[in-house]
C-alpha cells in the first residue's frame, strides 16, 4: 500500500511540475529571443523561406549568381513602407528583392518578398549594390549603429540565403554581408 501511495506523491509532484513549466512558457512566450526566453511558435508562425522563395516564374539556373544583404538605415519598416528605399514609382520600385522586418513595421523575422523577386527583375543600376545584374538583394530593417539586427533577423537571413545558395546554386565566397555583420 505504501508503495501506491509513493507512486500516488511521485506523480502527482510531476504533473505539478509539468503543468507549472507549461504556464512559464506561455508567459515568455510572446518575447522575441532578443528578450530573453521564447517560444518558438512565433518563429514557426513567420512563414517558410521556401515559400518566400517562390517567384511564380521558371529561372534559368544560372539566373542568380550572388547574394548581397545590408542594412535599410531606418529603425523600421516593411516592404510597403521603405522610403529612403523605394524609387520613383513607390514601393513597387523598392530597390531590393526581400526585406527582413525587425518588429517595427512587420513582425521580427518576416521575410517578405517584393514585386522585384517575382517578376525576377534586376536591381536597376543606379542602386545596385554590386555592379551585378545577378544579385539578389536582402535588405535587413535597422542600421549598424543604433537598429542593430535582432538575433531573429540574423536567423532568418541566415536560413534566407541558405534557401537561396541551394536554389540557385550560389556558392559561399559569392555572398556579401554587411562589414559589422553579427
Amino acid at each position: 500500500m505504501s508503495m501506491q501511495s509513493r507512486e500516488v506523491k511521485v506523480l502527482a509532484a510531476f504533473l505539478t511540475s509539468l503543468l507549472a513549466g507549461v504556464i512559464i512558457l506561455m508567459a515568455l512566450g510572446n518575447k522575441p529571443p532578443s528578450a530573453g526566453a521564447f517560444c518558438l511558435s512565433g518563429y514557426y508562425g513567420l512563414g517558410s523561406v521556401e515559400k518566400a522563395i517562390l517567384s511564380g516564374l521558371v529561372q534559368p539556373p544560372d539566373r542568380w549568381e550572388r547574394i548581397v544583404v545590408y542594412y535599410s538605415g531606418t529603425k523600421g519598416g516593411n516592404a510597403e513602407r521603405l522610403p529612403a528605399l523605394s524609387g520613383p514609382a513607390g514601393p513597387k520600385d523598392i530597390s531590393c528583392h526581400f526585406v527582413i522586418c525587425n518588429g517595427f513595421g512587420g513582425a521580427d523575422g518576416q521575410i517578405q518578398s517584393t514585386e522585384k523577386w517575382h517578376k525576377q527583375c534586376s536591381i536597376t543600376t543606379g542602386r545596385n549594390r554590386t555592379g551585378s545584374a545577378q544579385a539578389i538583394h536582402i535588405c535587413v530593417i535597422g542600421d549598424s549603429k543604433t537598429a542593430r539586427p535582432t538575433d531573429l533577423q540574423i536567423k532568418r537571413v541566415e536560413a534566407l540565403v541558405e534557401g537561396l545558395c541551394r536554389e540557385f546554386d550560389i556558392e559561399p565566397e559569392s555572398i556579401r554581408y554587411p562589414d559589422d555583420w553579427r
